[in-house]
């Protein structure tokens, strides 16, 4: 960047400094929305209720598929970014 450019951008700098940090809010909370982990936790639960006997297999079976179906929205997800 120029001097004259400096200059000239300077009464945005704030406005950048905003932008910066709204970016990196996004970025965290899309690498939180898109973990895997809590995911697998949630299924290791799932079958845990389902051998102890707090869930039928119903039950199991619907939140089972919902919890697949997240869980391969994240992969597609990753693999779409190069991950």
């Amino acid at each position: 960047m120029g001097l004259i450019t400096g200059l000239l951008t300077l009464p945005l700098a704030p406005v950048r400094g905003v932008v910066w940090v709204a970016e990196r809010v996004a970025e965290a909370a899309e690498q939180k929305f898109y973990d895997p982990a809590p995911v697998e936790e949630a299924l290791k639960a799932l079958e845990r209720d389902l051998v102890a006997g707090r869930i039928d297999e119903a039950t199991f079976e619907q939140h089972e598929e919902e919890l697949l179906d997240r869980l391969d929205e994240i992969r597609r997800y990753w693999a779409s970014r190069g991950r």
